[in-house]
Formats: C-alpha cells, structure tokens, sequence
C-alpha cells in the first residue's frame, strides 16, 4: 500500500503545474551511446527562474539531442539553445488546462485506490486460505479481515490527502 502511494507521487511530480521544478524532466531519457540515458545523468537541470529551466549538457555534442528529446516529450516544452544552456521556458496555464489536469489527477488517483483495495483482496483471499487450511481459526480471519479494512481505509486517507494537496496547487494561480 506504500508502494501504491509512492507511485502515485511519482506521477503526480510528471503533472506540470507552472511552476519550474527539476524533477519536471526527470522522466525525459537520451539516446546516449546506443543506451537510453535519464536526463539527469547526461545534463545539469536547474531552476533559473519560476517559470524557466536551464539544462546544461556535460558534453557539448549532447545539446542538440537533449533538446529534441525534451521538445519531443508529452510536457509540450518548446527549449531553446543558447550556446551550451538549454532554457525550457514553461508557458503560464490557463484555467481550462488546469480543469484538465486536475481530471487528470482524479483519475490516477482513482487508479491508486484500486491498487490499495486490490491489495485489500488478495490479503482477505489469503487469510480464507489460511482459514480453509487449518492454520488459522475463523476468528483469527474475521479479526484480520477487520484489521486490513483499517489499513485500507487508512491508506485510502492518505491518497485522497494527496489527492487534495495536488488539486490546491494545479488551481493556484
């Protein structure tokens, strides 16, 4: 269930809200020596401003490929090449992108609930195995079953929080 909730901040860090982030790019690989390369290993990305990154190749023959590969990623970034720095200049949001995004957002949200609940399943399904083996007695099940609803629900808490968290800053202007 942590798992659940660690993914589901990881895509939540690939939703772009405006504001100018390193881990914007994080999932942006370069074709680098016949390898597919995270970004961050064949460039220095660093904030310049709220709403521009810069990205420094640490081989000046890279810029060229570093910059199709972010301007052929699904951000929609248009950067432009300066000499060694590459500026990602992220365009302002407008009201019905953000709309977009926080459906978005509901709907991997969504996703990480049924993980949790599915995890919830496969738990209940194997105290009724366990039970049905004789290792366990039916108060034994019944009592866990109680205490994994509690960890689900729990769970579940945490994924609306964050879910609540990301939909305040996707609507912040």
């Amino acid at each position: 269930m942590h798992k659940s909730i660690s993914a589901l901040k990881a895509e939540f860090v690939k939703i772009r809200t405006g504001r100018a982030h390193t881990s914007l790019l994080e999932h942006i690989f370069i074709p680098y020596y016949g390898n597919d390369t995270p970004i961050n290993q064949v460039a220095n990305i660093n904030v310049l401003d709220s709403r521009t990154l810069g990205v420094t190749p640490y081989e000046k023959t890279m810029v060229a490929t570093v910059e199709k590969a972010i301007r052929d990623s699904d951000l929609g970034l248009n950067p432009t090449n300066v000499g060694n720095l590459l500026r990602v200049p992220l365009p302002p949001m407008t009201e019905e992108r953000r709309r977009d995004l926080v459906k978005v957002v509901r709907h991997e949200t969504e996703g990480a609930r049924v993980a949790i609940r599915n995890i919830r399943r496969d738990a209940n399904h194997d105290f009724k195995e366990l039970m049905k083996e004789g290792d366990i007695s039916k108060d034994e099940a019944h009592h866990s079953e109680e205490l994994i609803q509690k960890l689900t629900n729990k769970f579940i808490g945490e994924v609306d929080a964050v879910l609540h968290d990301k939909e305040a800053e996707l609507m912040e202007v």
